[in-house]
């Protein structure tokens, strides 16, 4: 919970209307309605789960590009193609696995094959 919000938090009121969504919504609609309720619940869960391990994710994905010496993915970009980073390839690739990894976390982690 962030101050100065009490509960519900955002991340409890996002599952409150996902559920809402996948329990009352989905089995009472069909076709189209019944397709843009299913991707509504998925996008919910995407935010759901960025409001849970997003501050981490971005904490931790700050101090690998630090540890690299680039202000964000499009400078990392720009270096990694001029070859600036030839010599630290596996550093890099540890970066670039660790974000995609953040990445399928929020946005779909059965993609991990772990959830």
């Amino acid at each position: 919970m962030t101050e100065p919000h009490d509960v519900p938090t955002a991340a409890q009121l996002v599952e409150a209307v996902r559920e809402f969504l996948e329990r009352d919504v989905m089995d009472a609609t069909d076709g189209r309605v019944r397709f843009h309720t299913r991707v509504a619940v998925n996008a919910l869960y995407m935010v759901q789960r960025e409001l849970e391990a997003g501050p981490a994710q971005a904490a931790a994905h700050r101090a690998a590009l630090d540890r690299l010496g680039v202000a964000d993915e499009a400078a990392l970009a720009a270096a990694i193609r001029n070859g600036d980073f030839d010599d630290r390839r596996d550093e890099v690739l540890e970066v670039l696995r660790a974000t995609v990894r953040a990445k399928l976390e929020v946005a779909n982690p059965r993609y991990l094959g772990t959830s």
